[in-house]
């Protein structure tokens, strides 16, 4: 018999522990805490929406080793195809778009600045051109397209009430630190 109400006794104790572990699950179930079905449903549906958001956001990045190679790409492209080695390449360039402008240059001076941590020379240039209004034009649009890289800073004109149109121009380039 004591082994019977030992087993008794130890049945007892497990559905004790049963019953409170009911009460417990029972009490987070209704609790405010876990909330009911609908909340976690809605906040499920919130849950999704970030995700959803997320991945828009970072859309944008997929494939970035990629794209940083074709920059990288394209970058060199654009020193060997549009930034000179010499200076002299630069007044050629110039003097050429002049002369299929109908343009002539008066002077040209240029300041070649220290050279950047990029490889690249900063050209200052400055030039005084004279033409008629409509060949000055032109040259400014043919300077602005040319294959080689020029960037316009500022524009002068000067003239008399005959007679052809002066234009002070100073314009930026670059020259390869290399070359």
């Amino acid at each position: 018999m004591p082994d019977l109400r030992e087993t008794r006794q130890k049945i007892k104790m497990v559905l004790i522990a049963m019953l409170c572990l009911d009460v417990v699950a029972a009490v987070l179930l209704f609790s405010p805490l876990v909330g009911s079905s609908n909340s976690r449903q809605g906040q499920l549906g919130q849950l999704w929406r970030e995700l959803q958001q997320k991945t828009r956001q970072v859309e944008p990045l997929r494939g970035m080793d990629k794209k940083v190679a074709l920059a990288g790409q394209q970058i060199d492209d654009f020193y060997k195809e549009r930034l000179p080695g010499q200076d002299s390449a630069i007044f050629g360039e110039i003097g050429k778009v002049a002369s299929q402008s109908g343009v002539k240059v008066l002077q040209a001076k240029s300041k070649v600045d220290d050279p950047q941590p990029v490889g690249l020379r900063p050209i200052t240039i400055e030039a005084e051109l004279s033409g008629d209004y409509l060949q000055l034009v032109r040259f400014i649009n043919a300077l602005e397209r040319d294959k080689m890289f020029f960037i316009i800073d500022s524009v002068t004109l000067g003239g008399q009430q005959t007679g052809p149109v002066k234009l002070q121009m100073k314009l930026e380039t670059y020259l390869k630190a290399g070359g």
